[in-house]
């Protein structure tokens, strides 16, 4: 199917049960370091890497000798406050000796559904790629409750492959794919190769498959394949238990793909442009050629502001002459845009009182 090299942005979701011995509750280093060899692999062929890892809990409840059983939700959260450090400085130490900077990145589902922190979640991720670190997700287990309850970090993995425009999401799990039942009890059961549409009876076929350590079954990664693939990203569901796991699978070992219809930047632009705008933003002629070459909304630009926004809302750009060119997310409030109109970027501190982005809409928020 598809070559993980090819890819410009590539989002991996590490689950638990491939971190994390499942008798002794210890790490597993071996393979995090055969992980690093991978990664170290795919950024060399100038692939963006994003991690998403499970693994907090699971190895927080070891060093508190807590129950291998379900747990409370205060020892889960527990747990994880304990464990996610552990797993940050294991990450790092596998990834220091490619020269690898590795960057910790704690979210909740929330921030993707939010249009203010999206934005800042976004331009984090982003920054971090351009200065060639590696983001390393994961879901804040101390406060997300409903993530703790439901183990979706492959959703979160999802929405963190849409939120960056990645090209492939690969779900590195304990099973080798997509079967039409669960391998474990019917003999009969089959691996699907390619799934291009989600159809009710695909959806009918995704059992739960939890292991115990980790939560998440086959129906979040069907809920993660809809996810990702609306957004013009390919996704796979791969064993990730070889030394090398995603090496394997460009080599061909067993694996579901469930393709995308649409490339990243387009679905993203579709999914802008049908949201309400909550305002309009008039331009100036000189930035009506700057965003047709290309270029993202500067505060220079703008001659007037009508209606009332927040920072990550969508807005209407029109001409001088009041039409409309198409809509985008705007990183600062109608209030802040009113202050910061017509003047350059250096002087939003200023202005504000506060430092911002040079951006008023990044032109990766248009839709036009």
């Amino acid at each position: 199917m598809a070559s993980l090299t090819n890819a410009k942005r590539l989002v991996i979701k590490i689950g638990s049960a491939l971190l994390v011995d499942r008798s002794t509750g210890a790490l597993r280093k071996d393979w995090l370091q055969g992980l690093a060899q991978d990664v170290a692999w795919l950024k060399k062929a100038g692939t963006q890497v994003v991690l998403v890892s499970s693994g907090s809990i699971a190895l927080g409840r070891g060093v508190l000798n807590l129950p291998g059983t379900d747990l409370a939700l205060e020892q889960s959260q527990a747990a994880a406050a304990v464990g996610q450090i552990r797993l940050a400085r294991a990450y790092e130490e596998a990834m220091d000796p490619h020269g690898i900077t590795t960057a910790q990145v704690l979210v909740t589902l929330e921030d993707s559904r939010d249009r203010r922190r999206y934005l800042n979640s976004r331009a984090t991720l982003e920054q971090l790629m351009s200065l060639g670190a590696l983001p390393i997700v994961n879901e804040n287990d101390t406060v997300a409750t409903d993530e703790i309850r439901f183990g979706d970090n492959d959703r979160l993995a999802a929405q963190i492959a849409a939120t960056i425009g990645a090209d492939q999401l690969v779900l590195l799990s304990d099973v080798d794919g997509f079967y039409s039942a669960n391998p474990a009890e019917d003999a009969s059961a089959k691996r699907y190769d390619v799934i291009d549409t989600i159809t009710p009876e695909i959806e009918a076929q995704a059992g739960d498959a939890g292991s115990g350590l980790s939560k998440g079954g086959m129906k979040t990664k069907l809920m993660a394949a809809k996810t990702a693939t609306a957004a013009g990203c390919a996704m796979v569901i791969c064993h990730g238990s070889a030394t090398r796991p995603l090496h394997a699978l460009e080599q061909g070992a067993n694996a579901t793909w469930f393709t995308a219809t649409l490339d990243p930047q387009a679905a993203r632009k579709r999914w802008i442009s049908a949201m309400k705008p909550l305002g309009t933003i008039t331009l100036d002629a000189g930035a009506v050629r700057a965003l047709s070459n290309g270029n993202s909304l500067l505060p220079a630009g703008v001659q007037a502001i009508t209606g009332d926004f927040g920072r990550g809302d969508p807005v209407a750009i029109a001409d001088p002459d009041g039409r409309q060119l198409g809509l985008g997310l705007c990183r600062y409030t109608a209030k802040e845009t009113q202050i910061i109109k017509g003047h350059q970027s250096h002087a939003i501190e200023t202005l504000l009182g506060y430092p911002g982005r040079a951006a008023l809409i990044h032109r990766d928020d248009m839709a036009l």
